[in-house]
């Protein structure tokens, strides 16, 4: 989703002379550096397609195996023949005039109503021609592979500052029906305008939303009565949540939350009313390290995440996945897979006791390019996406 020259800009992380390390080593909670996972031979890729555009998501409604819905960044949501990957001759929708595209910007996000095969609506996420974040609700046209462009009804556009990243850019249907949307801090280096841990500010946050007005949702988020924060605030203290998702077996909530310069990290909260009111600490931590102050930091009240890890032998930006509940690899149902972009490794584990446990590390899922999304089809089978275009489906090796 970033051009690499020389400097690296994606998904909030900045790896270059603009972002000064502002963070100490300190750790809090009693959690820290996970041990190595273990390597796994036992998953491979199988290759989908190699021919996308900067694809940035996959998704399916529920109910049908036969397609496999394809964002791509510029602005296009494409559909692919779920067997052989075959793609239809004309998107699905073409948003690209209505979007600012690059670097961390575009059409980020996209989430099926779960009763999609009746009401035909599903919703997007993109950053708007003047920088700000949108959500807007479609619907299909008469022809089921075409989307309805002329029926978008906005649901909520959030006024984002002059920086161009920390965008977040995740939608997703919760257990109890509501829409959820991660959105990232404002960007800028350390949270400089203390978005994240202003439950006021929509920013830093993930929000729970009303499909049908983009309002609150219910009388159940914890700002809802007006007081002590924004109504459609659901969890604050994110910095750049690019992808969470729900497990569709359990309804836990796992989000893969983007660091600053030296940790990446990987929350998980159990339900029912996952992540209701928690804060999972940044600017005040980076993982499991104090972040300002880069000592002594106060972590009461925070929830730390599952696990984190460094940027060590080039990790940059945790790009978070699913909790496998497919039927073509029983071995690793239950297990959540996550990634880094830079490094490019593919990792697992299993939430046991409120820990990770069976943590793997997974060589042969590696692409061998820039991990942008993980997809999880409408059988619960997943995939990896990479900037470069390519597609692939996670098998028994």
């Amino acid at each position: 989703m970033s051009s690499r020259a020389g400097s690296i800009c994606f998904f909030g992380v900045m790896l270059c002379a603009l972002m000064a390390a502002c963070n100490g080593s300190d750790e809090v909670g009693g959690g820290g550096a996970s041990p190595p996972p273990a390597t796994s031979n036992s998953l491979r890729l199988q290759t989908v397609t190699a021919v996308l555009s900067s694809p940035v998501f996959l998704t399916a409604p529920t109910g049908d195996v036969g397609r496999l819905f394809i964002v791509e960044q510029g602005g296009l949501i494409r559909i692919l023949n779920s067997l052989d990957g075959t793609p239809r001759a004309t998107p699905f929708l073409d948003v690209a005039g209505l979007i600012v595209t690059g670097g961390e910007r575009g059409l980020l996000g996209m989430a099926f109503d779960p009763n999609y095969a009746g009401n035909g609506r599903f919703y997007i996420y993109y950053t708007n021609t003047a920088g700000d974040i949108v959500i807007a609700r479609y619907g299909v046209s008469t022809n089921p592979d075409i989307a309805n462009a002329g029926a978008q009804a906005i649901l909520k556009t959030i006024a984002h500052p002059t920086n161009q990243n920390h965008n977040g850019g995740m939608l997703a249907f919760g257990p109890d029906g509501c829409l959820y949307a991660g959105i990232g801090d404002g960007g800028g280096s350390g949270d400089p305008n203390g978005n994240a841990q202003n439950t006021n500010s929509l920013l830093g946050k993930i929000l729970r939303l009303d499909p049908e007005t983009g309002s609150a949702c219910g009388t159940d988020n914890p700002f809802a009565n007006g007081t002590g924060g924004a109504p459609e605030v659901w969890s604050f203290g994110l910095r750049n949540p690019w992808r969470f998702s729900f497990d569709r077996s359990t309804g836990v909530l796992y989000i893969g939350d983007v660091g600053q310069d030296q940790r990446e990290e990987v929350d998980a909260v159990v339900g029912p009313n996952a992540g209701q009111g928690v804060n999972f600490g940044w600017n005040i931590m980076e993982g499991f390290a104090c972040f300002n102050p880069p000592s002594g930091c106060n972590s009461s009240g925070l929830t730390p995440p599952i696990l984190d890890y460094s940027h060590d032998a080039g990790a940059c930006s945790v790009t978070g996945g699913y909790v496998y509940r497919g039927t073509l690899n029983p071995a690793v149902n239950g297990s959540y897979f996550y990634a880094d972009y830079c490094a490019g490794f593919v990792r697992s584990f299993q939430l046991q006791g409120g820990r990770p446990s069976s943590q793997n590390t997974w060589p042969l899922l590696s692409p061998g390019g820039q991990i942008t999304s993980f997809g999880e089809d409408a059988r619960g089978e997943l995939y990896i996406l990479t900037q470069t275009g390519g597609l692939s489906r996670i098998v028994a090796n």
